[in-house]
């Protein structure tokens, strides 16, 4: 599992600068809080893809089709947990202990990045089978994606621009959870429920979509 290997060097880096001091909290903070970011951004390339990748499938045996993109994000959560454990138990082993009251949020912030994951993935994979071009494009939109998102910088940078970022459900996930894990800043409960209900609002579009194209996916596969 690349994307898991990969979350895993990250935790071996952030343990390593817990031992050997972080140049700041921020650079903590963006190792803590990409397997989140990495959880999302893997879930939608996959789901996106999921029914061309299984359109024989698809075409030979009817059953509900929303297995397919609901299943994908499903492993890339499996990858997460590994991923995590390897994270927290590199964490204790070097002795670094996060803000204990804050990570009884971040089971939320899990919610709320999967529903914005599966939302997302659903309406892509639906507009994918029709527009093949799209799987071609995905990449640099997850990498716009990358920069509206707080993940590689302080949400505070954008300054009054902020507030527009909030659109984006990501945004008040990784902006949270950093705020739980290290403790440094309050939790921004008015930023969870943007996100929360940004998350609702993909999904529901998600499925509508899906489902409104899902009839035809035989025929246009």
């Amino acid at each position: 599992m690349p994307w898991t290997v990969g979350s895993a060097f990250n935790a071996a880096s952030l343990a390593s600068t817990s031992v050997w001091g972080a140049s700041s909290p921020s650079t903590s903070a963006r190792k803590l809080t990409a397997t989140l970011w990495q959880f999302f951004s893997s879930a939608l390339a996959d789901t996106s893809n999921t029914l061309i990748a299984n359109q024989a499938i698809i075409t030979k045996v009817y059953f509900p089709r929303l297995i397919l993109p609901i299943s994908a994000v499903l492993t890339k959560l499996v990858d997460f947990f590994i991923a995590s454990l390897i994270l927290v138990g590199l964490m204790l082993y070097y002795g670094y202990t996060p803000n204990l009251e804050g990570l009884l949020i971040l089971p939320l912030l899990l919610i709320i990045t999967f529903m914005a994951a599966v939302g997302a993935g659903l309406s892509l994979a639906a507009i994918n089978v029709k527009y093949r071009d799209v799987r071609y494009a995905l990449p640099f939109f997850i990498q716009i994606l990358l920069f509206v998102t707080p993940v590689i910088y302080p949400a505070s940078i954008a300054g009054i621009y902020s507030k527009f970022l909030a659109i984006n459900p990501m945004m008040g996930v990784i902006q949270n959870a950093r705020a739980a894990l290290l403790g440094t800043t309050p939790i921004n409960w008015t930023l969870i429920g943007a996100s929360a209900l940004a998350s609702v609002i993909l999904l529901l579009i998600g499925i509508y979509v899906f489902k409104k194209v899902e009839r035809y996916f035989a025929d246009i596969i």
